[in-house]
């Protein structure tokens, strides 16, 4: 395995596998957008994100036994995938259907920083550095005015943004969880696709469909862009960010994420951003990037 710092060209491929990580994260959430103000519900969604990402992982456990996955056990995969597998996205993609993809970029990363490091306070006893609090302060700012424009102009707006907001929470206990267990990726990643697989023929029997209007075409691209790339190929690329990296230099990737979903969903889906908006875009990426340039 390549260890940090090795050399200029494995830091080279890092920095592009975070760029691409960028670009797929912003194309799942303009895309989940766009489909959900056409024809498919946030359940289509879903099951297109875990079946895609099955395809992709299968193979993968079939080549590399179950013996990991077994030493994991049930008991810890069946919490793990009820925090960041089906029900994660399906919040996600619910609160898509209320409010700008600009919003769930900006909010989704900003809930994890906040209550991730509120959690590990909590849990773990992490000291604070004086450049972390500026961080989080900046963060809840953001926050506070999203929420705010959020409820001065629509009910439903906010509803979304509170969706998000809660999508934070649940992948903060997640991560608090993976570092308690001292868990690895890849097989935590594919514990989740699988136990999320399982309930997704209740839910497409429950939940509202828009499969039988939508085209092949459309399903397709769904099932490419939330399953195969989003789901599979991105968590590969961020993990192997952080390998070459550092978890630290690898999180400067994440601020990345509001600015480019707000550009993208201007250009594809028509959506504009308030003066508001564009302060709380300002002041959560200041919040994420300002504690890693400034060393602890």
């Amino acid at each position: 395995m390549a260890t940090i710092g090795d050399n200029a060209g494995s830091r080279r491929l890092a920095i592009l596998a975070g760029i691409v990580f960028v670009a797929i994260t912003t194309i799942q959430f303009v895309a989940a957008r766009f489909s959900l103000r056409e024809h498919l519900t946030a359940a289509d969604i879903v099951g297109l994100r875990f079946l895609g990402a099955a395809f992709v992982f299968l193979p993968v456990l079939w080549m590399t036994g179950t013996g990991k996955l077994r030493a994991l056990g049930w008991r810890k995969a069946v919490p793990l995938a009820i925090l960041t597998g089906l029900p994660y996205p399906l919040i996600i993609n619910q609160g898509l259907a209320y409010a700008p993809a600009s919003h769930a970029a900006a909010l989704s990363p900003a809930s994890i920083l906040f209550f991730s490091f509120l959690f590990s306070r909590i849990v773990f006893k992490d000291k604070v550095s004086g450049a972390r609090m500026v961080g989080i302060v900046a963060v809840i700012v953001g926050l506070l005015l999203f929420v705010f424009h959020a409820g001065a102009v629509a009910g439903d707006t906010l509803r979304g943004d509170l969706l998000f907001a809660g999508s934070g929470i649940m992948f903060a206990v997640y991560a608090v969880l993976v570092r308690l267990w001292s868990l690895e990726a890849v097989t935590t990643t594919i514990a989740v696709v699988l136990f999320s697989c399982l309930p997704l023929p209740l839910l497409h029997a429950l939940a509202p469909s828009g499969l039988a209007t939508a085209s092949m075409a459309e399903i397709a691209t769904q099932l490419v862009i939330q399953g195969f790339l989003a789901g599979a190929v991105a968590v590969v690329l961020y993990t192997y960010v952080v390998r070459q990296l550092g978890p630290q230099q690898a999180s400067l990737f994440m601020p990345c994420i509001p600015v480019a979903t707000a550009v993208a969903g201007m250009a594809v889906l028509g959506e504009t951003l308030t003066p508001f908006q564009i302060i709380a875009i300002a002041s959560i990426t200041f919040g994420m990037v300002f504690p890693i340039l400034r060393k602890r």
